[in-house]
């Protein structure tokens, strides 16, 4: 063992004069992952396997890859800053992101600098949302990676208080990745018509914002004209009307789907006590299912019938704006001969 040791710095004397055309950067790289031996006898060199684990190994050979797909330019703008792209991989592989996943998401947005990338990351893995949801989120909405993570912190705070924990927050992101690039003003609208126009509890409020997220896209009007048709038109109750997911459908879907019903006699409009003389069928067998399915077991009738129907009900209510402008000014007319008489 003593001779093995003597002759070790021999041996990098020998390789300095043999190739003196490599740099110190390149023997240091080789000192770090290799050993050089002789044996006793003064024969050939021996190489000794890499230092680590095999999957140590592969996970450096596979940050390499990943940085060497990226373009030249965001790798030469990062080998000199506090936070190198080996680093970044790194953290977001430790996170439980895979190698295609770290790829795509390094390519989302090319001129984030890279601290802006984990940090952004790392605040949504810290709200409990696993790194699928997350992968998915920044894919739909790049915009999440130019917020400012002070942003993106407030406005968790604010979903949290609204009743949105880990769980339901997963979902919400999921679907609505948006929620974090709106402006405050614009949700605040939204909850506003919840609690103040349709009269949902504040769990109510928070189960439809779990169940259907894309409601705080919509415009706040919309939103409680669905929810008086479904109150007052179709005679849904708060409960149903949450559990059912109802608010997430189009308006046109709904009144297309539950007019033809009507018209068809299998479905009426409950009176104040709640009743009908008819079963009315359940929401899930009106809106859930797609058109084939709603027409051959929900309103039995063929698809050509109902495409008439729809093309009907268009033009009805493309003459109902001119009808109701007209009865305004009949009765304006009235009004002012009356005031002459």
């Amino acid at each position: 063992v003593l001779n093995l040791h003597r002759q070790i710095p021999l041996t990098w004397v020998c390789l300095a004069k043999l190739m003196p055309h490599l740099g110190e950067q390149k023997r240091t790289a080789v000192s770090l992952f290799r050993k050089l031996t002789t044996t006793s006898n003064g024969e050939g060199l021996e190489e000794l396997p890499l230092i680590g684990s095999k999957k140590h190994v592969q996970e450096l050979k596979c940050r390499a890859d990943l940085v060497h797909c990226l373009p030249e330019k965001q790798r030469l703008s990062v080998d000199g800053g506090p936070l190198t792209l080996e680093k970044v991989v790194c953290s977001l592989l430790h996170m439980g992101f895979s190698d295609a996943h770290i790829n795509e998401l390094l390519s989302i947005q090319p001129h984030a600098s890279p601290q802006q990338l984990l940090d952004v990351i790392s605040e949504f893995i810290l709200l409990g949302v696993n790194p699928e949801p997350v992968y998915v989120a920044l894919k739909k909405s790049p915009q999440l990676l130019k917020m400012p993570v002070g942003q993106i912190k407030k406005r968790s705070s604010y979903l949290r208080k609204l009743g949105l924990g880990e769980g339901k927050l997963k979902r919400v992101l999921h679907s609505c990745p948006e929620i974090f690039t709106m402006r405050q003003r614009d949700i605040d609208d939204v909850i506003q018509v919840l609690k103040e126009k349709c009269l949902f509890t504040m769990q109510q409020v928070t189960e439809i914002l779990h169940r259907c997220p894309n409601v705080l896209q919509g415009n706040p009007s919309e939103l409680e004209y669905k929810f008086q048709y479904a109150y007052f038109r179709m005679g849904i109750k708060h409960v149903d009307i949450v559990r059912t997911e109802f608010l997430k459908y189009s308006l046109t879907k709904i009144k297309q789907r539950h007019i033809y019903l009507e018209r068809l006699g299998r479905y009426q409009t409950p009176d104040k006590k709640g009743q009908t003389q008819i079963a009315n069928p359940l929401l899930k067998d009106i809106l859930r299912v797609p058109e084939a399915e709603f027409l051959a077991k929900t309103a039995c009738s063929s698809a050509e019938e109902f495409v008439v129907f729809k093309k009907l009900l268009a033009r009805e209510e493309e003459e109902e704006p001119e009808s109701s402008t007209s009865t305004e000014e009949e009765e304006e007319e009235e009004g002012e001969e009356e005031e002459l008489c």
